[in-house]
């Protein structure tokens, strides 16, 4: 087993040789998710595995990959994407160009979930979606707009769970396992390799959407990162998070509305 004080000195070796900072994520979360690495690359010993990463650039690579979570689904918690549908894009219709930045998008379902309903309210093709991740890796599937076809069935009825009017199966076709998105949806996402921890903001956006990946930060790290949105979104922008993140307890939470029940607020001041 790896203890907490060889967790901190690999991150920090991490942070030192390569700039990838992990050091405001939640410990336990870390801690899970190093020691599974540990495990499934059988390292015989905790130097063993620091000697690795301290002279192996591509396993370097591999590490974050396998450290970064990727776990994420099409209109997931389908009552969040029906207020989306339903009270946040008809807001955005008056803009005479949308920009909507999701952070740590992962492989891009929640990004393509978005693009949907920005087709049927008849906004894609004003629109700029810009998917972000640290995994570099991920973001290729983004780009290819890849999703596994065994999910689509489940994320028919989450499409259809919040609000979707159509047949879901209009936006794909299946090919050898995968299930490939319409090239109009994949054409308007702009994908990037971006830290959230040390990168900073690189444009003005009307929706920012960053769900699930708030709770693997510290509670310095998070207002960092709250504060990266709040420099980063428009006058009366929105915000979206996870069901389980909030910016309740932040400086921020007297300059936004929430809009009930969801985790969505919106940029008063």
């Amino acid at each position: 087993m790896i203890t907490d004080t060889e967790l901190t000195t690999l991150l920090e070796d991490i942070y030192r040789q390569y700039g990838y900072d992990f050091i405001g994520y939640s410990k336990s979360s870390l801690h899970r998710r190093v020691q599974r690495i540990f495990a499934m690359d059988k390292f015989p010993s905790f130097a063993e595995l620091r000697y690795k990463l301290l002279t192996d650039d591509l396993y370097v690579k591999h590490f974050i990959e396998e450290l970064t979570v990727n776990v994420t689904e099409m209109f997931r918690d389908p009552h969040f994407y029906k207020t989306l549908r339903e009270q946040v894009i008809p807001s955005l219709a008056s803009k005479p160009f949308i920009r909507i930045w999701h952070a740590g998008c992962s492989t891009g379902e929640e990004i393509f979930s978005v693009a949907i309903m920005l087709q049927e309210a008849g906004l894609l093709e004003k629109s700029l979606i810009y998917g972000t991740d640290l995994n570099a890796k991920v973001l290729a599937n983004v780009r290819r707009g890849l999703v596994p076809i065994d999910q689509m069935k489940k994320y028919s009825e989450n499409y259809i769970a919040s609000g979707g009017p159509k047949d879901f199966s209009q936006y794909y076709t299946a090919h050898y396992g995968q299930a490939i998105l319409n090239q109009k949806l994949t054409e308007k996402v702009i994908t990037s390799t971006h830290n959230l921890v040390s990168d900073s903001s690189f444009n003005e956006f009307d929706l920012i959407l960053c769900r699930n990946v708030l709770i693997y930060f510290n509670k310095n790290l998070q207002d960092h990162v709250l504060d990266l949105f709040d420099k980063s979104l428009s006058p009366l922008g929105f915000l979206a998070l996870g069901s389980k993140e909030t910016i309740r307890f932040s400086g921020l939470a007297t300059y936004y509305q929430q809009i009930q029940p969801e985790k969505i607020w919106r940029k008063t001041q």
